[in-house]
C-alpha cells in the first residue's frame, strides 16, 4: 500500500471536472473539490493534446486541487488514476506521465504539496500553451 505523502490531487486536463471524463467518478466519489489552483509547469499542444512538464519561474498551469475525502481510500483511488495516465504500464509500453508532489498555490494565496500527473514524453518544438489554461484552450480551438 502506498503512503499518502499528501492528501491532496492537482490536476490540470483531462480530468478537470468540466471535460466530463469518466475517470473524473474517481476524484468526484473519493475526493473534495479543494477550490481553483495553480502549480508551475509549462504546457504544450502534442498534436491536439495539450501536456505539461515541471518547470519554475513564471510559469503556470491553471486547474483544481482536489483533497481525499479519507486516507483509507487513497491507495485505491489514486491507483485508478495512474492507470487511467498510465504511469505503470504494460512491459512492452513507456510510461508517458508520472505522478510527484508539487507545491500548489491557491487562489487565497496559500499552498497546499499536492500531487500531479507530468508528461515524460519529448515536447521539443511542440507548441507552448503560454496561457496555461487547458480550458481556455480547448474553447479557442474549438475541441
Amino acid at each position: 500500500m502506498e503512503s499518502l505523502k499528501s492528501e491532496y490531487l492537482f490536476v490540470y486536463s483531462s480530468l478537470l471536472k468540466g471535460f466530463g471524463n469518466p475517470e473524473y467518478d474517481y476524484i468526484s466519489r473519493y475526493f473534495s473539490f479543494a477550490g481553483k489552483a495553480k502549480v508551475n509547469g509549462i504546457l504544450n499542444d502534442l498534436d491536439g493534446i495539450p501536456v505539461a512538464t515541471p518547470a519554475s519561474g513564471d510559469y503556470f498551469l491553471n486547474g483544481e486541487l482536489y483533497q481525499i475525502k479519507s486516507a483509507d481510500d487513497f491507495s485505491f483511488a489514486i491507483g485508478q488514476l495512474d492507470d487511467y495516465e498510465g504511469v505503470r504500464p504494460e512491459a512492452d509500453e513507456i510510461p508517458l506521465y508520472k505522478r510527484e508532489l508539487a507545491t500548489v498555490y491557491k487562489e487565497d494565496k496559500s499552498t497546499e504539496i499536492a500531487w500531479i500527473y507530468w508528461y515524460q514524453g519529448d515536447v521539443t518544438g511542440k507548441p507552448q500553451i503560454t496561457s496555461g489554461d487547458v480550458e481556455e484552450y480547448v474553447r479557442s480551438k474549438g475541441y
